[in-house]
């Protein structure tokens, strides 16, 4: 399935945070936050659109509707959503 967002919207597909702290202790699902950074999937073709396909991308943290792709967690973000680029 493909998705083409709209206007100036973003699809980001979610990455996943490391699962156990630095001294090795595995962290459980439950206790887990919500994932802040995406791998941008696609861009809409809005004129304030400033990331491009392939950039890593951090968001604010209740931003966007969750869908799923290919049993693949995805985000639709609004451009306003995007805080910065990860490089």
């Amino acid at each position: 399935m493909q998705v083409r967002p709209l206007g100036d919207r973003v699809l980001v597909k979610l990455v996943e945070e490391e699962q156990r702290t630095q001294s090795g202790i595995y962290i459980p699902d439950t206790a887990k936050d919500k994932p802040q950074t995406g791998l941008v999937v696609a861009v809409g073709d809005g004129e304030d659109v400033k990331v491009k396909n392939g950039q890593r991308v951090l968001f604010a943290k209740f931003a966007g509707t969750e869908i799923k792709i290919d049993n693949v967690e995805h985000l639709i973000l609004s451009s306003d959503d995007i805080l910065a680029v990860v490089e």
